[in-house]
């Protein structure tokens, strides 16, 4: 086995989750992600959507349910995707806290890796929000490929 392959190795996962916000950043993280895997399957593309209040007009007039908001996630992402390699990612959508949510999933699916931008948030927003990069750095049971945002 020459150097390359034996390092080929090494960086090959089983599965890779890339937590996706619809942002550029976000969708750029696939790039990197397809690099440690051999086949596109092994790719889990994870969006949060925080909980509807009750009192929400939708959820009051039972026009939106976690299930329609679901749907409509994986068509936009797929619309999105609009790629024929993109077709076999695995796509979840999961609902609460984003960063609790990304480890809880990457444990769940025992995840080899995962590969997300910093949004790079500074002074008042970091205060208020903080990264949610650096809290799944800090829980997650694998290891976290966190890009550097321009």
């Amino acid at each position: 086995m020459t150097n390359d392959q034996e390092q080929n190795n090494w960086l090959q996962k089983q599965c890779v989750i890339v937590p996706v916000d619809f942002s550029p950043e976000s969708f750029a993280a696939l790039t990197p992600a397809r690099a440690f895997v051999g086949d596109e399957s092994q790719i889990h593309l994870l969006h949060v959507l925080t909980k509807l209040p009750a009192t929400e007009p939708g959820v009051l007039w039972q026009t939106v349910s976690d299930r329609t908001r679901t749907n409509q996630v994986k068509a936009k992402l797929r619309e999105r995707l609009n790629d024929s390699k993109a077709e076999n990612f695995q796509i979840s959508v999961v609902f609460g806290n984003p960063s609790a949510e990304i480890v809880k999933y990457a444990q769940n699916q025992d995840a080899d890796l995962i590969v997300m931008p910093s949004h790079g948030r500074t002074g008042l927003d970091y205060f208020l929000r903080g990264s949610v990069a650096e809290r799944v750095v800090r829980f997650s049971h694998c290891p976290v490929l966190v890009l550097r945002g321009d």
